[in-house]
């Protein structure tokens, strides 16, 4: 099983259909296979060898789908790097798995400038833009355009194909390792649970950098179906694409939905061709599901729940638990049931399964499961024990095998779709040279689902503002991370073996919730 097969299919089988629509360009699967063949042929040119990585620091467009099916077919491995990081994030991830080549757009050209600067080894940089290359960039167009294209180096099953850094739990990310069936099993998943639509085209606002995003993409090339590309979202951008281009199909966290539905554009603009739409990253809330399915009736609405690790899939909520009788026997809350070709239990602290409807912590075992975090053995040990991967998600499981998340064995907090580990956050500002103590917890909101909240113990003398302790984190971490709210206390509640207890710095903000997530 390679990662390329999907675009072969559909070279032989559709050539002249267009495979990506992006702003004014279009091209079709002919096109796009050469271009692709052309830039492998370019960064094996310039030193790229097999298993060498290769990231990518850009907004979406038709060119990220290039480097992604470029890269393998030259046999390299993806390093999409995470749009939202800082610098010195970016920097450690490229060091971390020795990443020598980088792609950047526009955007991103500056800060390309300073990671460099953090480097170890400086990566040589590809421009990615629309305009000229700058001082010390190799043009990306340039490259394709002077490469003679190249045979499918034909890397496959178990094979690296991707590393994707997630937060870590002791205060650095952790590069997840995914080989090509890893991620071409999680595919087939998600193809069986719920195949694209014949003719579909589908709309991706979700950044590609994301294991959510890349996936969609990914079921969209194995199914041969036609991509629709906007550089990021925005809500009038994905009304806009949905009225052009006529998608059929698209994936969206709740915050988006309810950009989307709050936009001037919504109630003017055709999107009777939208007939699926996918939510995940977090619970959607019961007001919003209502709103959403009054403003598109007759509308297919899943829920999809998995995590990088998984590469991404776990379970899925079918459109049928999203109508009246669904949302009357609330089975929409649930994250679904295990999908096709994977084993799913929720399992007690001695990693026995539970009785049903008793709290645990999700497990998953099968082909999809991660090849392990890159170069961290004991974090790998401590997340897939036996075969399965310990989601860190506690919830139950009813009798028809529907999951319910109802809280976090693991110090997570999800915020706007985005991952946050506490211990990331507390690492920053424990270097402040006035704070004594913090803690980092995840308390509900109503726009981003969980926001970060940091609680402080100053030095004694020492006096700070809240402003102070976000501006100290946004020096170091990307913005999404960095608490929106600051709390000062004399102490912390500590345990008697000394552990801070973070369950009692919780439960006031989540008092009288049914689960302590959102």
């Amino acid at each position: 099983m390679y990662l390329t097969q999907g675009l072969h299919r559909s070279l032989q089988q559709n050539p002249d259909r267009v495979a990506i629509s992006f702003k004014e360009r279009r091209r079709t699967f002919r096109e796009f296979a050469d271009r692709v063949a052309r830039l492998a042929a370019a960064l094996r040119g310039i030193g790229m060898t097999a298993d060498d990585r290769v990231g990518m620091l850009a907004l979406n467009s038709d060119r990220y789908l290039e480097y992604v099916m470029g890269v393998w077919w030259g046999g390299g491995v993806l390093n999409p790097v995470n749009i939202r990081w800082s610098a010195a994030e970016i920097a450690y991830s490229l060091n971390d798995c020795d990443t020598r080549i980088l792609i950047v757009d526009d955007r991103f050209a500056d800060i390309a400038r300073e990671v460099c600067a953090l480097a170890r080894t400086p990566p040589i940089l590809i421009h990615a833009g629309d305009g000229a290359a700058p001082p010390g960039m190799l043009s990306f167009d340039a490259l394709i355009a002077t490469a003679a294209p190249m045979p499918d180096a034909g890397r496959g099953g178990a094979d690296l194909a991707c590393i994707m850094y997630t937060g870590g739990t002791t205060g650095f990310p952790k590069g997840v390792m995914q080989t090509h069936l890893n991620i071409w099993s999680s595919c087939l998943m998600r193809i069986a649970e719920s195949a694209p639509l014949p003719g579909s085209a589908v709309l991706h606002a979700a950044p590609f950098f994301h294991v959510a995003g890349l996936g969609r993409a990914l079921v969209q090339f194995i199914a041969g179906e036609a991509h629709v590309v906007i550089p990021a979202f925005d809500a009038g951008d994905v009304l806009r694409a949905i009225g052009e281009e006529r998608v059929s199909d698209t994936l969206l966290v709740p915050t988006m939905i309810q950009a989307v539905l709050n936009h001037p554009d919504f109630a003017r603009t055709d999107l009777s061709s939208l007939k699926r739409l996918t939510y995940g990253a977090s619970p959607i809330p019961e007001t919003l599901l209502d709103r959403l399915i009054e403003a598109l009736p007759g509308i297919q609405l899943a829920h999809s729940y998995g995590m990088t690790e998984a590469c991404p899939s776990i379970s899925a909520n079918s459109p049928s638990n999203h109508d009246e009788a669904g949302r009357k026997s609330g089975l929409y809350r649930s994250i679904g049931r295990g999908l096709p070709g994977l084993m799913v239990k929720v399992v007690g602290s001695d990693g026995e399964e539970v009785p049903r409807g008793t709290v645990g912590e999700i497990v998953v075992r099968g082909p999809n499961v991660m090849a392990g975090y890159w170069r961290k053995p004991e974090e790998t040990a401590q997340a897939v024990r036996e075969g399965w991967l310990h989601t860190g998600d506690g919830a139950y499981m009813d009798a028809q095998g529907y999951l319910y998340i109802v809280d976090r064995i693991k110090d997570m907090i999800v915020s706007g779709g985005e991952n946050v580990y506490s211990a990331e956050v507390e690492s920053v500002i424990a270097r402040h040279p006035a704070v004594a103590a913090c803690a980092v917890i995840g308390i509900p909101h109503d726009t981003w689902g969980e926001a970060v909240h940091a609680v402080v113990v100053c030095k004694p003398g020492a006096t700070l503002a809240e402003e102070e302790i976000r501006e100290h984190c946004r020096q170091v971490i990307a913005g999404y991370k960095c608490p929106k709210s600051v709390e000062f206390r004399e102490q912390l509640p500590l345990s008697g073996a000394g552990k801070v207890l973070k369950r009692a710095i919780r439960a006031p903000y989540w008092a009288g919730r049914a689960r302590a997530v959102n």
